[in-house]
Formats: C-alpha cells, sequence, structure tokens
C-alpha cells in the first residue's frame, strides 16, 4: 500500500483565506490553467478544496476569523512571461521581474490579491557544475542575486 494517496506527493500546500477561498481558486485556474478538484461548503465559508497545478494538489479553506496567513508557493512552468502576464491581467502585482539567476532559472515573483506570494521559475539553462561555478562569479549574475534577495515583499492583506 502507498502512503501517499494517488495524485498527490509527499507534501500538499494549504492556502487559507478570509471569505475569498472561490475568488482564488479562480485567479489560480486562470493563471496557471489549473483544475478545479472540488468544493466542501460555498463561498465565503469554503470549509475544503483542492485544485490541481500541473502534477501537484493544492488544499484550500476559508478561514474568516482567522488572521490573514498568506502562502508562499514556487512553481515552476514552461513559459514564465506568459504565466506573468495572465498573473497581472487577473489582479497580481509584480514583486521581482523576471530575472535569469545563476543555476539556469529564470526567476519572478508576484503577489496575488489574496496576499500570496508565488514565485515562477522556468527552466532556461542546464550548466554543469563548472558553468554555474563560473556564472556565480559573473558580476551579471551576482547583481541578478542582489536584485531578487532586495525585494521586500510585506503580504497585503
Amino acid at each position: 500500500m502507498n502512503i501517499v494517496p494517488e495524485g498527490y506527493h509527499t507534501v500538499t500546500p494549504w492556502l487559507i483565506t478570509r471569505g475569498h477561498t472561490a475568488e482564488l481558486i479562480d485567479f489560480i485556474v486562470a493563471v496557471f490553467d489549473a483544475t478545479d478538484l472540488g468544493r466542501v461548503g460555498e463561498a465565503p465559508e469554503i470549509g475544503h478544496a483542492e485544485v490541481r497545478i500541473g502534477d501537484s494538489a493544492v488544499m484550500l479553506f476559508d478561514a474568516p476569523h482567522w488572521p490573514p496567513t498568506p502562502g508562499f508557493l514556487r512553481l515552476y512552468v514552461a513559459d514564465d512571461a506568459a504565466t506573468l502576464d495572465k498573473a497581472t491581467r487577473h489582479g497580481a502585482r509584480v514583486v521581482t521581474e523576471p530575472t535569469e539567476l545563476f543555476w539556469g532559472d529564470r526567476v519572478s515573483r508576484f503577489a496575488d490579491p489574496f496576499g500570496n506570494l508565488w514565485w515562477i521559475h522556468q527552466r532556461v539553462a542546464e550548466p554543469s557544475a563548472e558553468e554555474m561555478e563560473a556564472r556565480m562569479q559573473d558580476p551579471a549574475f551576482a547583481k541578478a542575486m542582489a536584485y531578487v534577495q532586495s525585494v521586500d515583499f510585506t503580504p497585503a492583506r
């Protein structure tokens, strides 16, 4: 018997809102072409919901009386620019512009309208260990890393 149910992974994130889970699901479906797997309860108090982004499940629920509880998620996507564009068209705020980093990923971040922060990664290079070492010393990659690490993010909600 598998210890992890089929269709899930060892770690499954939760996203919690204060009465906006239905809207967050719509955002995730629109931006990431996710699949709405179902909901228990109705807005504004959905007790449990799930979406599938790529091969991963994300669980969600409303907790109207909890303090704001932002999620921080990292996703690999096929087209980071298209994903960032969709996110901004659906109300997200860009936190970090697309930036190629020394290990071969181009990274951007956005805050969704519900206070969550999303790291969007697109693999753009497959540097060898030697190339990665050289890229770490390259001033352009050092500047890129400094930019990504310097951006201040405070959840809006």
